[in-house]
């Protein structure tokens, strides 16, 4: 498919190939945050960042605590499971997710360009 005739699918596509990296306190990679959004959904990638957007204001840490509950529902995980490591007052921000498996992680975000 043409980028250009199908960008929805382009979009979605590009989200599953963001690089998820395993540390030894747990898999990191990087989010790209749009508050005040129409709805919570993961809307692409932005070179190696998944793209959230989300309703939450960026305001008194609501965009943050939205971000560790959207990725928590997302990946099916606890949300004291997730943790943004660095970037809580940016809109690019990095996540730690402890002790989930990276295979299973990976398979969730390939599912978002099926």
């Amino acid at each position: 498919m043409h980028p250009r005739r199908h960008g929805n699918f382009w979009r979605e596509a590009q989200a599953t190939v963001i690089p998820l990296k395993q540390t030894a306190n747990g898999i990191t990679f990087s989010v790209k945050v749009q508050p005040r959004a129409r709805k919570n959904a993961i809307t692409g990638a932005v070179g190696d960042a998944l793209k959230l957007s989300l309703t939450a204001p960026p305001v008194e840490g609501k965009a943050n605590q939205a971000v560790i509950d959207f990725l928590a529902d997302f990946f099916d995980i606890p949300r004291s499971s997730v943790t943004i490591t660095s970037g809580a007052a940016s809109r690019m921000k990095l996540i730690r997710i402890a002790g989930a498996n990276l295979q299973a992680l990976e398979r969730r975000l390939q599912r978002l360009g099926e």
